[in-house]
């Protein structure tokens, strides 16, 4: 079994496809399918289940699925630690999808003037799928919020922001420029969709505040939820970054204690840090977040 029958396993367990798997990897079917089927006679069984229209991994597919991965990302690194200018190499970030479309834009940029010569890949998910891929080399970094179950991995709060309330710009609290937990009961309230921190964070501050709010609507994009209140259909809270200028909405902050929610950057210890990895980590804790967001002052009270 060599490196390359690896990432070709790699490759279809990915995908679930040998036709996609073959065509990515600019091989063709006929000799992707004899490289699985050399790998599969080594071991004695299957390591895919063919279906219809896919194929997944069995049982024993799931392990060497798990040994072939770190196979390949302890050989990937080797190059890194040994060619470690600090300027040069890849540079792999995770960012949660409450974080990313209002961070990453002016972090990049930054990033790429820092360090010109560096490659980077760029990956949004939920934080769940975040810290398995940090955890398991997939990704360098990642920005997601806390609290998180970090396991074995490194952490450093960057940030912290406030969740403001967003509310339909002829709302009747609209004319209020401060929001009580009373003020919220009974109203509707959009939330993002079940894997998102950001709705735990406020089930958990809803249930803090004894707020007996009504969860009306779930989506999976902050982009939706803010259509959705400037639709008049409900209410939500969205982070500071995450406010639009737009004269449909109007934002208003809870009576202390307010609603936050701190950022962190979140690395991997017990993998290799290059030293480009090194210096990324360093510009992102002293990165100006001033810069993030849609605006840098949301319209409140008008």
């Amino acid at each position: 079994m060599d490196i390359a029958q690896l990432r070709y396993f790699l490759k279809v367990a990915e995908l679930g496809s040998f036709t996609r798997a073959s065509e990515e990897l600019g091989v063709s079917q006929p000799a992707l399918s004899r490289s699985i089927a050399k790998i599969e006679e080594m071991l004695g069984q299957p390591v895919f289940e063919r279906q219809t229209r896919c194929v997944v991994l069995t049982d024993a597919g799931k392990v060497l699925q798990q040994r072939a991965f770190q196979i390949v990302q302890l050989l990937d690194e080797i190059p890194r630690e040994i060619c470690d200018d600090g300027k040069t190499g890849n540079i792999r970030i995770g960012a949660i999808p409450t974080i990313a479309p209002y961070c990453l834009p002016p972090i990049l940029r930054k990033a790429r003037e820092t360090f010109p010569d560096a490659t980077w890949n760029i990956r949004e998910d939920v934080t769940d799928r975040l810290l398995q891929a940090c955890n398991s080399g997939e990704l360098d970094l990642v920005i997601a919020a806390l609290p998180v179950e970090l396991g074995y991995l490194d952490s450093k709060t960057v940030h912290e922001e406030e969740l403001l309330v967003a509310l339909p710009a002829h709302h009747p609290l609209a004319g209020k420029p401060e929001l009580k937990p009373q003020d919220l009961s009974g109203e509707p309230l959009i939330m993002l969709g079940e894997g998102h921190c950001l709705s735990d964070q406020i089930d958990a501050y809803c249930r803090r505040r004894s707020i007996q709010s009504v969860h009306l609507d779930r989506t999976a994009q902050m982009a939706t939820v803010l259509e959705l209140v400037a639709a008049g259909q409900g209410l939500s809270f969205v982070p500071h970054m995450a406010c639009s200028t737009t004269k449909k909405i109007l934002y208003r902050s809870m009576a202390a204690p307010v609603p936050k929610r701190k950022i962190a950057v979140i690395w991997n210890a017990y993998r290799f840090e290059s030293k480009l990895q090194r210096g990324v980590r360093t510009l992102l804790e002293h990165f100006d977040w001033n810069l993030v967001g849609t605006c840098s002052s949301p319209p409140r009270l008008r």
